[in-house]
């Protein structure tokens, strides 16, 4: 199964550096909760919709990270990982995102099929987010207008084997 974790760039330092990330894990994923909780516009399109909203949810969790990792870039990231589907627990708290599982293992590096992280361009609008966003989750909407403008960025992909190069440059 495609999980995506939200992370930090001290997150993808570890991976790199390690070789993995140790576990457990929150991430998300496209799960029945999901589905049932997501309008998509035909059956073809399904999955891939369905997999940008996990990978969008995984951002908006990224922003908590950085808010609690001071040593982070003030930028979006995300880890996409191949996970097998016994290893992946849904949530299904009512208080949690749709989509939301639990990891318990760790994630390798030889998992991961992609990073996506915020360009340079986003920093700013992610550090305002970043000092707001629990007050977002909160039902600020002022909060969450600030959120906005950092989630109207999109993330930069990039395959396993460009994750340390896209280090050096942050």
């Amino acid at each position: 199964m495609r999980v995506y974790l939200p992370a930090t760039t001290t997150a993808l330092r570890t991976l790199v550096d390690d070789g993995r990330l140790p576990g457990p894990h929150t991430a998300f994923a496209v799960t029945p909760g999901l589905r049932s909780s997501y309008p998509v516009s035909d059956a073809e399109a399904d999955t891939e919709e369905l997999e940008y909203a996990a990978l969008l949810a995984a951002a908006r969790a990224s922003l908590r990270l950085v808010d609690v990792d001071p040593s982070a870039a003030r930028r979006r990231v995300v880890v996409a990982a191949d996970v097998p589907d016994a290893r992946v627990a849904e949530l299904t708290d009512p208080d949690v995102d749709h989509g939301a599982v639990r990891v318990e293992d760790d994630i390798a590096l030889g998992d991961v099929a992609s990073a996506h992280v915020d360009g340079a361009e986003a920093e700013a609008d992610v550090s305002a987010a970043v000092a707001v966003v629990l007050e977002a989750d909160l039902g600020s909407e002022d909060a969450q207008f600030v959120v906005d403008q950092a989630e109207g960025h999109e993330l930069a992909w990039y395959a396993r084997q460009e994750i340390g190069a896209v280090l050096e440059l942050l």
